[in-house]
């Protein structure tokens, strides 16, 4: 009986040191390094699960203590819930089961998924990487960018950040999500239907492999989905804009009308603004946006949502910029942007290497932050930081970021929780923030931003310094502000 009670004692002592061991490699490190994926579990014929077997001798146990201890540490590790997962990190590459819906060179298209069995949650996210728009810039970026153009020499795995990490702390509210990644290989900014021709040499088929995946998952457990977030970040911002409301009628037409679908459009919110400098329309980068989606969406066989493409009759372009669109979108939508979007100042010919900015192009940057303001100010579900940058919520800071205090994983928090408390007849929760945007009018006046580098030398670079180099002129502006130089720069380092 002593012998018993010692062995349940060894048993539990083994049981909470592998919990504590396998939650403190579980917490990692804010960055962690892509793990190695472990030898294959063996499947059973008779269940879908993994099993391991662990038998316990219990013969000789005093003449061997050593080989006793280390059967009772496999054991207690098989039984830690963590320890099942703990290695099995990464998304898995998977090919569409519709051979006919394919990327750009006519290889199969697909998706990564890292399935959460325990979840009822599944998050789709779409990636970006600009577009092409005619024969000529689609073979440049064969040529130059051939993985958003081919799946050919996609990795068997990916390893998810942001809020696609699989890691609670970096991603607070959706760490056990069942995670999918849709690489972006079809250049049409997730709006094309259109198989290859010996004309354009090309598919276009953006809006096809989303529904194909979406179909390919309901047999792997999205059947029994509560809410489906179909995610992107740039071209596949925009690409939730174009298809969110698509998703959520094909999977109605199925009969899953029990899957609330939902949409997170990160950095794909673009102006029709007038360029800087206006160019001729040669390539992505020094086309106008009105122009190049203008010649896309022929190019393309693009798609754009119904009761949008009825409201722009003949001009459907008008449907791939947020503000034009959004009103027709009857999915709850939440949309990220920085007001200062260095994609959109691309498109726009502000270029911010080299010399520092005139004071014409430091006057258009700050009126290009009031007029996506304004573009955002009827959005109920958004987080609109004052900064320069491009893309977030797959990057490891997106957790940093604040406006008014909120961070986006909160902000996305309180709109999940506000989403069902409307369903429930529920009054939306106080002190819990949906609508959130920065009112300080230059780039990185908000102190939370991310960290910006000189694009020549990659050296960090302070509030003030990226001012200067921008031409801010600290006598001028203190001057309109009414108070003295030293205290403006005061305010700035400190980012009041």
């Amino acid at each position: 009986e002593k012998r018993t009670i010692w062995l349940h004692g060894v048993l539990l002592l083994v049981l909470m040191q592998s919990g504590a061991l396998c939650a403190r490699r579980f917490r990692g490190g804010r960055n962690p390094q892509p793990r190695r994926s472990p030898p294959p579990p063996t499947y059973r014929a008779d269940r879908g699960d993994t099993t391991e077997s662990f038998p316990l001798d219990f013969t000789a146990v005093e003449e061997n203590m050593d080989n006793f201890m280390t059967q009772v540490k496999n054991l207690a590790q098989s039984l830690y819930p963590c320890s099942a997962q703990k290695l099995d990190y990464d998304m898995r590459l998977n090919f569409l089961e519709n051979t006919s819906v394919t990327c750009n060179d006519g290889s199969p298209a697909g998706y990564y998924l890292k399935e959460s069995r325990g979840s009822r949650r599944w998050l789709i996210f779409l990636e970006g990487g600009w577009y092409c728009f005619n024969k000529e810039n689609c073979d440049s970026r064969y040529e130059t960018m051939r993985r958003l153009m081919s799946s050919s020499k996609w990795p068997q795995t990916k390893t998810g950040t942001g809020i696609l990490s699989p890691l609670p702390e970096e991603n607070p509210h959706w760490w056990n999500a069942n995670m999918v990644f849709v690489p972006y290989c079809s250049s049409d900014v997730w709006s094309g239907a259109t198989a290859k021709t010996d004309q354009s040499g090309y598919a276009f088929m953006g809006s096809l492999i989303i529904q194909e995946v979406v179909k390919d998952l309901l047999k792997k457990g999205l059947e029994n989905a509560k809410v489906l977030l179909l995610a992107g970040s740039s071209a596949g911002g925009t690409g939730v804009l174009l298809n969110v409301d698509r998703v959520a009628e094909m999977l109605e037409g199925l009969g899953h009308t029990a899957i609330q679908v939902r949409g997170l459009s990160d950095s794909g919110w673009f102006l029709d603004n007038k360029q800087y400098h206006c160019t001729d329309c040669v390539d992505t980068a020094s086309c106008a946006p009105t122009e190049t989606i203008k010649r896309g969406i022929k190019y393309w066989g693009g798609m754009v949502p119904e009761r949008c493409k009825q409201a722009h009759e003949g001009e459907e372009w008008n449907c791939f910029f947020g503000y034009r669109v959004f009103p027709s979108i009857k999915s709850p939508v939440f949309v990220v942007q920085w007001l200062f979007d260095e994609a959109q100042l691309t498109v726009d010919n502000i270029q911010l290497t080299g010399q520092p900015v005139q004071e014409g192009q430091w006057r258009y940057i700050q009126n290009l932050g009031t007029e996506l303001r304004n573009t955002l100010k009827d959005v109920p579900a958004m987080f609109a930081p004052a900064c320069l940058s491009h893309e977030v919520i797959t990057r490891n800071y997106w957790i940093d970021v604040q406006v008014k205090g909120t961070s986006l994983p909160r902000a996305l928090h309180c709109w999940d929780r506000s989403l069902h408390d409307n369903r429930n007849n529920k009054a939306p929760p106080k002190g819990c923030p949906v609508h959130l945007i920065d009112s300080c009018p230059w780039p990185h006046c908000n102190p939370t931003c991310p960290t910006i580098r000189d694009q020549f030398t990659g050296q960090e670079m302070n509030v003030i310094q990226f001012l200067m180099h921008m031409g801010f002129d600290v006598q001028k502006m203190a001057q309109q502000q009414g108070m003295d130089p030293s205290k403006l720069l005061g305010m700035l380092s400190s980012g009041s």
